[in-house]
């Protein structure tokens, strides 16, 4: 997570938790399009391919 923005990592624990892109966008008060390209970013970023690896890496 270190890696990771700010508001990368406000992203990746709101997915994490399992809201979805628009969820998440509501929440954070962006555009859904700027959480999937934030989204892109952190699974290069921590080499995850999917939600829910996402889900187990922060649940680590």
């Amino acid at each position: 997570m270190a890696a990771l923005t700010p508001q990368q990592q406000r992203i990746a624990r709101c997915v994490a938790e399992g809201a979805t892109n628009r969820e998440v966008a509501l929440r954070l008060s962006v555009s859904t399009r700027t959480v999937d390209h934030h989204l892109r970013n952190v699974f290069a970023a921590l080499g995850v391919r999917s939600r829910t690896e996402l889900a187990r890496l922060l649940d680590r």
